[in-house]
């Protein structure tokens, strides 16, 4: 086995400790958060981590068995469309007349430093894979990792502030323009 891919085992393996934590996270989040919006985006994110889970033993087992990187990962897609949109969407439906306790809103920023955690992980990775199929799966966990964080943030603003979430999002001025 070359130090290249000795260097991928040991990133697969903690990457896969930092999905599995994050899993696990949005899972106790489900059971616990008060809103059923909330909810909602903790299950998606739940089964989003899954599938990074997924893809990582894929790769993880191919390295092993000395194989070189494929673009076999790329078969295991999240089944929603952009989350952010989707957040739009739902919140749009919801109006401004949201509440959130405060374990929700500490569950959300817990999972938003949870992804903080994952991009810069992902990030410092990235300047060392030499791989350009590895460096390709790096980039697109780092984008969704990114995902995730945008849409935690922006249901973080959205349950603290929805009036002012609103503000941002449907992009009216104060004169009602």
């Amino acid at each position: 086995m070359t130090n290249a891919q000795d260097r991928s085992l040991k990133m697969l393996s903690t990457a896969l400790e930092l999905e599995k934590k994050g899993k696990s996270f949005y899972k106790e989040a489900v059971s616990t958060c008060q809103n059923k919006m909330g909810r909602e985006i903790f299950l998606m994110l739940m089964k989003d981590e899954g599938l990074h889970m997924d893809r990582i033993l894929k790769i993880y087992n191919s390295l092993k068995a000395g194989q070189m990187w494929s673009e076999d990962w790329k078969s295991i897609k999240p089944d929603h469309k952009d989350l952010g949109a989707l957040f739009r969407e739902m919140a749009s439906a919801h109006g401004k007349n949201i509440t959130a306790n405060t374990s929700d809103l500490e569950a959300l920023n817990m999972g938003i430093d949870l992804e903080l955690r994952s991009i810069t992980f992902y990030k410092e990775n990235l300047k060392k894979a030499q791989d350009p199929l590895e460096q390709e799966f790096i980039e697109q966990m780092i984008s969704e990792e990114n995902s995730h964080h945008a849409v935690l943030s922006d249901m973080e603003l959205y349950l603290s502030d929805p009036a002012g979430w609103f503000l941002v999002h449907e992009h009216t001025g104060l004169d009602g323009a």
